[in-house]
């Protein structure tokens, strides 16, 4: 069987990190990507390191992709995937770009890409609930990603789960029965869903 992973891309406050921890409650083979990451901001669920060394790892070729947000330079590194990959675990990979996702998939892996998606109001409501200092960048943050999913709406999906409709558990396990049907991606109505 080809080894497996999951992108899961959406706007801040739509459940990517609940639902990684819920994947990896109903099966400890999934396993949270940790990206590299030189800058300010939250530092669990990183690796923490400088921009100098994220430029080298992009010149020598290490990269699948890297990007600026909240001040902060993040990458995602060909051999940290591998090293998931090579212990036998289902790397999942959290993306706020659609390129990103699309860059990611030159890894060869059979990527179940998911797209989770909620209001507005829910993104505030969960990220004001969870504490984030920078709220309002948050907010922002979610019309950049509507927007990108709007330049970007054939970009194909595996699924699209409503996070504000679904529990982090029915989620979840839509993720793993894709993985188990070796499920394809597909363009979706995306219009429809970001409104």
């Amino acid at each position: 069987m080809t080894p497996s992973g999951v992108v899961l891309y959406g706007p801040p406050g739509s459940g990517k990190d609940t639902i990684t921890s819920e994947l990896t409650r109903l099966r400890p083979e999934f396993a949270l990507f940790e990206r590299l990451k030189a800058g300010p901001g939250r530092m669990a669920g990183y690796r923490i390191t400088t921009v100098d060394h994220i430029e080298e790892l992009s010149h020598a070729g290490g990269l699948l992709y890297r990007n600026t947000r909240y001040d902060a330079e993040y990458a995602i590194d060909r051999q940290g995937v591998a090293a998931l990959v090579d212990a036998d675990r289902i790397p999942v990979l959290h993306m706020g770009q659609v390129v990103g996702a699309s860059a990611v998939a030159t890894f060869p892996l059979h990527w179940i890409r998911v797209l989770l998606w909620c209001p507005l109001d829910v993104t505030e409501l969960r990220s004001i609930g969870r504490g984030d200092k920078d709220v309002e960048a948050r907010l922002k943050v979610w019309h950049e990603t509507r927007e990108d999913l709007l330049a970007h709406e054939t970009e194909p999906w595996t699924l699209i789960l409503r996070t504000d409709q679904l529990s982090p558990t029915r989620s979840a396990n839509a993720i793993i029965d894709a993985l188990a049907a070796n499920a394809s991606a597909e363009s979706r109505n995306v219009r429809e869903l970001v409104g």
